[in-house]
């Protein structure tokens, strides 16, 4: 009787196990199992829940979670294919960033995730197919995406065409006055004036002042200057030279109604600045390896330190002893620096000086540091800081459309079977 009872409890375990894990799709040379399905339907049920988002019927739901493994189970197989892998170091590291980022130990993650009904193992497993697909994308359609100048100017100037992206213009300005019917001979006194003023500009004399002396301007004795204009703000005349302007140059001779006229581009902004923190610095390098020690790299730059207190010269000392090989060539200046460039280690000591002052000796994950502080400024970098973000909104639309083809043809070119039983 006991020996029925146990056969009748492994026969029905053994229709549970596979009804359970009946295979629910089959994925080039791999199967998908009902366990796995429902198990990926949970996570996103749950995070549904988490983003109080409508819960779509369960037929659908279902359907749109298959998918979504078929694709990572394609994914998984073509990184694997030209060998696309993650090591247990970098999934540990990448484990104990996400614990990081919860306040927890690894060790209190996991007893949350287990709290929650999670196996940890499955989990991590998770988490490395996260990175492979990442890694995945990366290499074939990410790393792949060029975006030349040209096609930020276009994305700038359609903005402009739009309606976005407004400029602005400091202008200075010289007028020779006409009267309105001029004589040939009146038309005649003016351009002489004008290449007068000409010469004297083309011989570096100073726009302002040329403009107090000869401009019939009503701006003229403010040197012709005309404050900041927006360009739905320029005259007609100016509307199609000034935005072609640089900075600093002069326009030719443009010719009007009321006489002939000079314009310089003093200046030019968007509308909204984008002031950074910038500091002009140096620093000595020194690495570690298998002959030189933390100890030995510490006390290297203390004496180096020392000589520069006493006098030596930063650039020598950087040149002859640096290991940033980049720097060293230009006695270890680092040029402008703006914030978020350098790893926080050296931002934080290299913010805490003033000018002229060299940090004590540190270490970041490059080596032994001797930073020397020059200067500090705010920098409207507010062009730079409008074609990065030009930059950045094509690669993501870039992204996005190779993704999607790519993604496409993968899933053309594989073989993925249904089952329904």
């Amino acid at each position: 009787m006991i020996r029925i009872l146990l056969f009748t409890l492994l026969i029905s375990s053994s229709v549970w196990a596979e009804s359970l894990d009946r295979i629910v799709a089959v994925v080039n040379n791999e199967v998908l199992l009902e366990s796995e399905l429902v198990e990926m339907e949970r996570t996103v049920r749950q995070q549904l829940r988490e983003r109080e988002a409508a819960m779509p019927p369960a037929e659908i739901l279902r359907e749109q979670v298959l998918e979504r493994l078929i694709m990572q189970r394609l994914q998984v197989q073509e990184a694997l294919s030209i060998g696309v892998r993650v090591s247990d170091d970098g999934l540990n590291a990448a484990l104990r960033e996400i614990a990081d980022n919860n306040g927890l130990t690894l060790r209190q993650f996991r007893d949350v995730l287990e709290g929650d009904g999670y196996d940890f193992a499955d989990f991590r497993e998770s988490i490395r197919e996260e990175m492979i697909i990442s890694r995945l994308r990366k290499s074939q359609v990410e790393d792949r995406i060029v975006i030349s100048d040209r096609e930020v100017d276009n994305f700038l100037a359609t903005q402009i065409s739009q309606g976005g992206g407004e400029e602005a213009y400091h202008l200075l300005h010289i007028l020779i006055s006409l009267p309105e019917a001029a004589l040939p001979e009146q038309v005649q006194v003016a351009q002489e004036k004008l290449a007068k003023i000409q010469t004297l500009l083309t011989e570096g004399a100073d726009f302002s002042e040329v403009a107090v002396g000869y401009s019939d301007g009503q701006n003229a004795l403010e040197g012709g200057d005309l404050g900041w204009r927006k360009r739905g703000e320029l005259p007609s005349l100016f509307s199609n030279v000034v935005p072609k302007l640089a900075v600093t140059e002069i326009s030719d001779a443009l010719r009007s109604g009321s006489g002939f006229h000079l314009v310089k581009l003093q200046d030019k902004k968007s509308e909204e600045t984008h002031l950074v923190k910038q500091t002009l610095a140096s620093h000595i390098l020194i690495k570690t390896n298998e002959l030189t020690t933390d100890n030995d790299a510490e006390k290297r730059l203390n004496q180096l330190r020392e000589r520069v207190i006493n006098g030596d010269d930063f650039a020598e000392l950087a040149r002859a002893h640096s290991d940033d090989t980049g720097s060293a060539i230009e006695g270890g200046s680092l040029g402008w620096v703006s914030g978020g460039v350098m790893v926080p280690e050296f931002e934080e000591k290299m913010n805490t000086l003033g000018s002229g002052e060299i940090s004590d000796v540190f270490k970041s994950r490059f080596g032994w540091h001797l930073i020397k502080v020059y200067e500090r400024r705010e920098q409207n970098m507010a062009e730079e800081y409008k074609r990065t973000k030009a930059r950045e909104q094509i690669r993501k639309r870039k992204i996005a459309e190779d993704l999607e083809n790519w993604l496409r043809q993968l899933r053309d070119e594989s073989y993925v079977e249904y089952r329904n039983n």
